[in-house]
């Protein structure tokens, strides 16, 4: 199998969550990684609408790479039939080696870990360690009361304003492709 040439790390729910929007957008991701040749690179699992990401893309004759702590094979059914899966120690090493692996970050709705996902790596971008877009998708308006912290945190003078410079929230599918297209250059 060829080397990919880019690389999109996506974080998102292990559960499917109460709006169909979410399912639909997931695959719609999925769909878009593979028809534009680039690689997901997400939790292995293949439950919630990381196995909807997944499964789309692996439809769509997609290359893709899981990551998955060994606790959490039987949990989240870890698939197999990717092109690429590592199995890690840990949460955290779980994180790091999808960051390491991509070229930028998608979060899609999710509960807590996709939050400490989102926060990671906001940190890592906010103290200078890597440059990569990290970008959220706002599905029917899902996000809207985490950027709304963020400003919240930002007026208190617990961030600087500078931190909304580190990632992107975006309306729909369509324009993470045109971002994710404009990045690549």
């Amino acid at each position: 199998m060829r080397q990919p040439t880019f690389s999109v790390c996506v974080f998102c729910g292990a559960r499917t969550g109460a709006d169909p929007a979410f399912v639909a957008d997931a695959r719609a991701v999925g769909t878009m990684l593979a028809q534009a040749q680039w690689r997901l690179v997400y939790g292995a699992g293949d439950i919630g609408i990381m196995g909807e990401v997944a499964r789309a893309a692996l439809a769509a004759g997609g290359d893709t790479m899981g990551v998955i702590p060994a606790h959490l094979m039987p949990v989240e059914r870890g698939r197999n039939d990717l092109g690429s899966v590592v199995v890690t120690e840990t949460m955290h090493e779980r994180k790091k080696v999808m960051f390491a692996n991509s070229d930028a970050i998608v979060v899609l709705p999710g509960g807590a870990g996709s939050l400490d996902e989102f926060f990671e790596v906001l940190t890592w971008r906010q103290l200078g360690l890597h440059a990569k877009p990290i970008y959220v998708l706002n599905t029917a308006g899902y996000w809207t009361p985490l950027a709304d912290l963020i400003d919240h945190i930002i007026d208190n003078g617990f961030a600087d304003p500078s931190l909304c410079d580190f990632f992107e929230m975006l309306p729909d599918v369509a324009t993470l492709e045109a971002r994710l297209h404009q990045m690549r250059g």
